[in-house]
């Protein structure tokens, strides 16, 4: 869902393909041997290990991604906070000086080529803040609490059709397709055609082992896709989300046709991933601290939702969706972490490290779900801090409090070593989630 529409959107780095360069420099602190290896499917398992190495004895440090390029990887709170919020850090991929950049390895798959470019994840002031004004003109947070009667509706529909088996999937059934026919319902995407959207985005989120060139293929069709229905409520303006995009204006001016489609289209793309790996993630936490769970369990049992709601704060920063936070280019040389970057080198935030911080947060490899003091990054920082994250939270805290009231005995079926996670740089998620629990009924706790 749209908390992806700043610094979490997906990439489609393979952590399979490599490990850290062997010519990477030694990190001060620490020779580079005794730093574990990164970017295979061990450390998609648990990346937290390497992560607590990196703050500890290289908070700023220079690798070599899987996809060949080479940018610095910011691990600490603090420098993560200065990075997030600093104007000579672009979000503008032209600002890369690599040649990788003219293959298209630091942005969104196919979104060049899409002519999809101009959304905020990839513009910086003046442009961004003239078209963040009129996206929030339309993203209104009327408009968001206006839905969470529909987010509800979708999420007890899903699990009905689960329910009654005692078995699921809940990647497949329940986190991939809630945020899919939620955002589509807010933007206006006729029912009829809600089903090509989703076979668009269950290939984008496969990329990192689907088909070569399918990413692309689907970003294409979701472009011709986007570009006739914006023209289609241009002709007859309605309540939904594309119909307001269409609206918005600011001093006279408005969004451009390709504006308006590269918005939709992140909003579709970098949002939806985000929930389903927020879903999963956030359940898998549960399901892993039984004490946690039950604790959560007994408020929602008696009424309260406050533990809800610090509790999807503590899922975000304890296994967020995000695990990097989305490319920055610096535009003249900084130093960070007493590192020297030079102009044009791509700078990525370790938000999963960061928000694992000792430094900041009281015993952090602990879930605690009534942790007050919890200013994560986990929807940013700064001028791009997350417009959708309202949005997302609100499916997150639908999806979680009305799967854990529906179905109080759920449990994992499988074992945690046997779970696999999903190819890529910047999200984090599951690829499936098996789950046993009692058959009930269709009508049960509703």
């Amino acid at each position: 869902m749209p908390a992806a529409t700043s610094d979490t959107a997906a990439a489609s780095e393979d952590p399979a393909a490599s490990v850290a360069s062997a010519a990477d420099p030694a990190p001060a602190g620490g020779p580079a041997a005794a730093m574990p290896e990164m970017f295979t499917w061990e450390f998609a398992t648990d990346p937290y290990p390497a992560y607590a190495w990196l703050r500890e004895h290289a908070p700023m440090y220079r690798t070599t991604l899987p996809s060949g390029v080479e940018a610095w990887l910011v691990t600490r709170y603090a420098d993560a906070k200065q990075v997030l919020a600093d104007p000579r850090l672009s979000k503008n991929p032209q600002r890369h000086s690599a040649a990788a950049h003219a293959r298209g390895r630091v942005g969104i798959p196919g979104e060049r080529n899409a002519d999809l470019m101009m959304h905020l994840l990839n513009i910086d002031p003046p442009d961004h803040t003239r078209l963040r004004r009129l996206v929030s003109a339309a993203f209104t947070p009327r408009r968001v609490a206006e839905f969470a009667p529909r987010v509800q509706e979708l999420t007890d529909r899903l699990i009905d059709d689960f329910v009654e088996r005692g078995s699921a999937d809940l990647i497949h059934e329940f986190a991939f397709p809630l945020p899919i026919y939620a955002i589509c319902d807010m933007l206006g995407v006729p029912a009829e055609d809600q089903d090509d959207f989703r076979d668009w985005a269950g290939m984008m989120i496969r990329h990192g082992g689907g088909p070569r060139g399918g990413v692309a293929r689907s970003v294409k069709k979701m472009r011709s896709y986007l570009a006739d229905l914006i023209h289609r409520k241009r002709e007859g303006l309605g309540d939904d989300l594309i119909s307001g995009l269409i609206r918005a204006s600011d001093d006279g001016e408005h969004l451009s046709e390709n504006e308006a489609a590269a918005m939709c289209f992140v909003l579709l793309f970098a949002g939806f991933e985000t929930t389903i790996n927020l879903i999963g993630n956030g359940t898998l936490a549960l399901l892993r601290h039984p004490a946690e769970r039950a604790r959560l369990q007994a408020a929602l049992a008696a009424g309260d939702t406050a533990l809800l709601d610090t509790g999807v704060e503590e899922l975000l920063r304890y296994d967020g969706p995000v695990e990097l936070a989305t490319w920055r280019f610096a535009t003249e040389p900084l130093t960070v972490a007493g590192e020297r970057v030079a102009e044009g080198d791509p700078v990525l935030v370790v938000l999963a490290a960061a928000d694992r911080d000792p430094e900041r947060f009281t015993d952090p490899d602990r879930l605690d779900l009534t942790r007050r003091d919890n200013q994560h990054l986990g929807y940013g920082h700064g001028i791009h801090y997350c417009i959708g994250a309202p949005l997302a939270r609100i499916e997150a805290r639908t999806a979680i409090g009305t799967l854990l009231t529906r179905l109080p005995d759920l449990q994992l079926a499988a074992d945690p070593s046997e779970l696999r996670w999903r190819g890529g740089l910047i999200m984090r998620g599951l690829r499936t989630l098996p789950v046993t629990f009692t058959p009930g009924d269709t009508t049960t706790a509703r």
